[in-house]
């Protein structure tokens, strides 16, 4: 049973800003999350809604869909269905479809926590190394081959850049800056943010073929399944989506429109642990190649057990208030052993920060 749920918003600053066609991200709005069940177990998890304008009110509906399941069942798949339940009418997407993942997740670490388990245990795999891939935080040439030097160091031998917001001749001369560190044989991929319309991008990838990347993502609205299409058709280079997909729902609408190569699932946007779950199954079913978008606490869990399973994004944006981080060694992160996904949080670096607030 669940006994309560406690949402803490906190702002927080990024040492290394994270640079987009769409924008920069100076910081990290994050809700942290902690679910008390009955037996005296606490589950945890975070959301992000990329900007502080939402954060509070995100922690507001975590908290307001959290009284509504004090009292019921902690088993995870019953109460997903409850708060779908609650936002049919509503809809289940934005931030209502971040808060109801955000419960999802804590409650999955409560149940494997229970059981004494990590959670890629309970979800059927075992603990172990999962290939990750160095996700750039610059988008100027010199900025992000310094920093893939730094990570080229730490053994990641693959590496996404955010392309975009300029002619394609800075995308060509980021992407030369880096394989000139990162050599001819590690993979790079680039990122567009949805920053291009569908003419632009098969202008566009047609002279990325020519680059020798191992995915080019979302170059186009997220939501416009047809236009991803025409692209995919376009290109030989493999079209990358699904970090911004609303559910499974959503996938199956790119699969049906054939808009896409390769699977990038969000745990927070996907559903949380029960919509990733069923997410994977259709990703298998098309033959569709998965990797993960940031959160590497329960990503790295959830790709332990995902057929087809490519790269987890090393992102880690909540690093300052975890006790203990992903552990990363040889490009590959490490599934935590510790009962659960591993989370804990660094309550002192948490204070500090509700205090700058």
């Amino acid at each position: 049973m669940i006994e309560s749920v406690t949402a803490r918003p906190i702002d927080l600053p990024l040492e290394r800003p994270v640079e987009t066609a769409s924008g920069v991200m100076a910081t990290t709005p994050m809700v942290l999350i902690d679910i008390r069940t009955d037996g005296g177990v606490v589950g945890r998890s975070y959301i992000r809604c990329y900007t502080p304008l939402a954060l509070r009110s995100l922690a507001g509906l975590v908290s307001a869909v959290g009284n509504e399941l004090v009292g019921g069942t902690s088993a995870p798949v019953p109460v997903h269905g409850r708060m779908q339940r609650m936002f049919r009418l509503a809809g289940p997407q934005g931030l209502a479809g971040m808060a109801m993942s955000g419960i999802d997740m804590a409650l999955w670490d409560a149940l494997a926590i229970t059981a004494g388990l990590p959670l890629v245990s309970v979800l059927g795999g075992e603990p172990g190394p999962v290939d990750a891939y160095a996700s750039l935080r610059s988008m100027d040439a010199h900025k992000a081959a310094a920093e893939a030097e730094e990570l080229v160091a730490r053994g990641f031998t693959a590496f996404k850049v955010k392309v975009g917001g300029r002619p394609i001749a800075g995308d060509l001369d980021v992407i030369r800056a880096l394989r000139a560190v990162i050599g001819p044989y590690a993979r790079l991929m680039v990122d567009y943010n949805q920053s291009l319309t569908v003419s632009e991008a098969i202008e566009r990838v047609r002279v990325l073929d020519h680059e020798g990347l191992y995915w080019i993502e979302e170059p186009t609205r997220a939501d416009d399944f047809a236009g991803h299409a025409r692209i995919a058709e376009a290109a030989t280079t493999p079209i990358q989506l699904g970090e911004n997909w609303w559910g499974a729902a959503d996938l199956a609408k790119s699969i049906a429109a054939r808009a896409c190569d390769h699977v990038m699932l969000d745990v927070m946007k996907i559903g949380g642990v029960t919509g990733w779950l069923r997410a994977m199954a259709l990703a298998d079913a098309a033959s569709l190649p998965a990797s993960s978008h940031t959160f590497p606490e329960f990503s790295s869990h959830l790709l332990a057990v995902t057929p087809g399973a490519r790269y987890l994004e090393y992102l880690d944006h909540a690093r300052p208030v975890l006790a203990a981080p992903v552990r990363v060694a040889d490009g590959q992160v490490w599934v935590s052993e510790r009962p659960g996904a591993g989370l804990e949080w660094d309550e002192a670096a948490v204070r500090r920060l509700a205090q700058e607030e």
